[in-house]
C-alpha cells in the first residue's frame, strides 16, 4: 500500500487540523504586496456558504478526490500566492473535481463553474445585462401614457439592477473575508482572446459594469443578483466590484491550445498525469470503499488490470473504471461470456483509432 504524505507545515489544502482551522489560517494568511486588494465586503450580502444543495453536492464531488503530495504542493502555492491554478491533462484525469476537492477540504462553499466555449467573451463570466428587457420595460411605459415625457425617476421607478446579474466570474470577485473557488473549465476552448482579456482583471481583482458607472451619479450605490441566486442581492458602489480576498481560481485545460507568455506568467501551473495502479486504488477506496488489497477484491483488482491495458491504447477517464466497478457490485453483466461486451461499453476510448 502507498505510504500517505506527512502534512506539511504551510499546507492549507490537505493541511494539519480541521477545515475550520485551516480556512482561518488561509483568511489571516498575509498576501504578497502586489496581491493585496482593497474591497470592502457588504455586510448586509449573505454568499450560501457550507449549506444547501450547491454545497452538498460541491462536497459530495470534492471529497473523493484523492491528490498526491506534488499536486498539494502545487495547489497551496497558489493558495498562498493568490494566484489562478492552471491545470494541464488529459480528459478524465480528474482537473475539474481538484477543484471542487480544494473547496471541500477548506469549507469555502459551493463551487462558481463557468464552462468555457468557442463563443464565450469575459463579459459572459463578469456579468449579465438584459438590454432587451429593459427597453420592452420602457416601451411599455411609453404605451401605458401615449406621447407622455419620460418621467424622472422615483423610488417607485424599477431601477437598472433588476437587469442586471453577476456572472461565475463576478460573483468570485465581490468583496469577501472568506474567498471563493472559482472553475473556469476548459479554457483552452476559448476564443484566442479570452486568456489576453482575462488578465487585465486577475491583476485587478476587479472590473467596471459600464451599464452601471454610467447612472452612478443618480445611482451611486446598486444592489444586483449574483450567480449563485438572482435574488441574493449585493451592493455595487460607483458600478465597480472589487475583491478584498482574491478568489481561488482554477482553470482547467486539456491542452487543445497554447497560451501567451504573459497569461501562463501569472499563472501557477501544475500538469495531472493519468493515475497509476496505487492511485487508482486509493481512488477506488475513496470513492467506492473497496479496498483492492483485500482478498475479497479479486473481481475489481481484474478491472483495474484490465483499465490500465486498454489505456495503452487509448485515452480512458478514471470515472469509466468507476462506472466498471459500480455495475459489478449491481450484479451487472455478470455472465461469463459478457466480459468482453462489458468492457467495451463501459471503457469505450476517448482518444485514439477505437474512439
Amino acid at each position: 500500500m502507498e505510504a500517505q504524505a506527512v502534512a506539511k507545515d504551510w499546507w492549507l489544502y490537505q493541511g494539519a487540523g480541521d477545515a475550520e482551522d485551516r480556512r482561518a489560517r488561509l483568511e489571516a494568511g498575509k498576501p504578497p504586496p502586489w496581491r493585496d486588494f482593497p474591497g470592502v465586503p457588504d455586510e448586509h450580502y449573505r454568499p450560501p456558504g457550507c449549506a444547501g444543495g450547491a454545497w452538498e453536492r460541491t462536497r459530495r464531488r470534492g471529497e473523493g478526490y484523492v491528490p498526491d503530495e506534488p499536486e498539494k504542493d502545487v495547489v497551496n502555492t497558489a493558495l498562498h500566492l493568490r494566484r489562478p491554478l492552471l491545470i494541464t491533462g488529459k480528459p478524465g484525469v480528474g482537473k475539474s473535481t481538484l477543484a471542487y476537492s480544494i473547496a471541500a477540504d477548506l469549507a469555502l462553499g459551493p463551487v462558481l463553474h463557468w464552462p468555457i466555449t468557442s463563443r464565450t467573451v469575459l463579459r459572459d463570466g463578469l456579468y449579465l445585462y438584459d438590454a432587451i428587457g429593459r427597453l420592452q420595460e420602457a416601451g411599455l411605459e411609453q404605451v401605458r401614457v401615449p406621447g407622455a415625457p419620460a418621467a424622472p425617476r422615483t423610488p417607485a421607478t424599477p431601477s437598472i439592477a433588476r437587469y442586471l446579474r453577476l456572472g461565475p466570474l463576478g460573483t468570485a470577485l465581490l468583496p469577501q473575508r472568506t474567498p471563493r473557488v472559482l472553475l473556469v473549465d476548459e479554457i483552452d476552448k476559448s476564443d484566442i482572446d479570452l486568456p489576453g482579456d482575462l488578465l487585465t482583471v486577475f491583476e485587478d481583482g476587479g472590473f467596471v459594469i459600464p451599464e452601471l458607472a454610467r447612472l452612478a451619479k443618480e445611482e451611486p450605490t446598486v444592489a444586483i443578483g449574483t450567480d449563485d441566486d438572482p435574488d441574493a442581492t449585493v451592493a455595487v458602489t460607483q458600478g465597480r466590484v472589487q475583491c478584498g480576498y482574491f478568489p481561488v481560481v482554477v482553470l482547467t485545460s486539456n491542452g487543445e491550445r497554447d497560451f501567451p507568455p504573459a497569461f501562463l506568467r501569472r499563472c501557477v501551473r501544475l500538469h495531472l498525469d493519468a493515475p497509476g495502479p496505487r492511485k487508482l486504488a486509493r481512488i477506488v477506496r475513496g470513492r467506492l470503499g473497496i479496498d483492492l488489497d483485500s482478498e475479497e477484491s479479486a473481481p475489481y483488482q481484474d478491472l483495474v488490470r484490465s483499465f490500465l491495458e486498454r489505456a495503452e491504447d487509448g485515452d480512458l477517464a478514471t470515472d469509466q473504471l468507476l462506472n466498471a466497478i459500480q455495475l459489478r457490485l449491481a450484479g451487472a453483466w455478470s455472465a461469463p461470456g459478457d466480459q468482453d461486451r462489458f468492457l467495451a461499453t463501459v471503457m469505450q476510448h476517448l482518444t485514439g483509432p477505437t474512439a
